[in-house]
C-alpha cells in the first residue's frame, strides 16, 4: 500500500492510516486519542506520522 491511499484513509479514519504505517505501537494509540478529541488533530497526526515514519515491515 503506497503513502498516497494511506493518506486517504487517514482523511477517512485517521487511526486506519498510522495502523497500516506502524502497527500496534504508541502512534495509532496517541492517534486515537486524537481522533476523539477532535477530527482535525487525527488527521494532522496520522499525516505526520505518514509522513515521517519508515514503513512498519
Amino acid at each position: 500500500m503506497n503513502d498516497f491511499l494511506r493518506i486517504v484513509l487517514s482523511i477517512l479514519l485517521p487511526p486506519l492510516g498510522v495502523f497500516f504505517q506502524v502497527g500496534l505501537g504508541k502512534h495509532f494509540w496517541l492517534n486515537i486519542v486524537l481522533t476523539l478529541l477532535g477530527y482535525i488533530p487525527g488527521i494532522v497526526h496520522a499525516v505526520w506520522i505518514i509522513a515521517k515514519e519508515p514503513r512498519h515491515a
